[in-house]
């Protein structure tokens, strides 16, 4: 079963949805506001694509922590951010599985799901 983690009222979240659902692919959804995030999984989406690509840097979130939250960031340091806040992890992750997709690109999308 594919599961898309996220924040429903995210934008990019809505229109990987929408490509979803207009490419008929069934999936579960894990809503992050509801359910938060599980440390586990938070930590194999770290070491498949790395702690830089999995915290969503660019988010309002995390440019409102103090200074010293957001230097000398680490993968442990980047899993506990994201722990108490998963409005920074970035958005959405699919899990295929066998392998996760982070962030929504249609071609991405495209070529796993075929």
């Amino acid at each position: 079963m594919i599961t898309m983690y996220g924040i429903p009222n995210c934008d990019t979240v809505k229109k990987a949805r929408v490509w979803l659902d207009q490419h008929g692919v069934d999936y579960a959804f894990h809503d992050y506001k509801k359910a938060g995030a599980d440390r586990a999984k938070l930590e194999q989406w770290v070491d498949e694509h790395g702690w830089e690509t999995v915290l969503n840097r660019a988010g309002t979130t995390f440019k409102k922590l103090p200074d010293a939250d957001k230097t000398d960031l680490d993968r442990d340091k980047a899993v506990a951010l994201m722990l108490t806040q998963p409005s920074m992890i970035k958005r959405p992750v699919l899990d295929l599985g066998d392998r996760r997709l982070v962030g929504f690109k249609p071609e991405a999308y495209a070529a796993a799901l075929g």
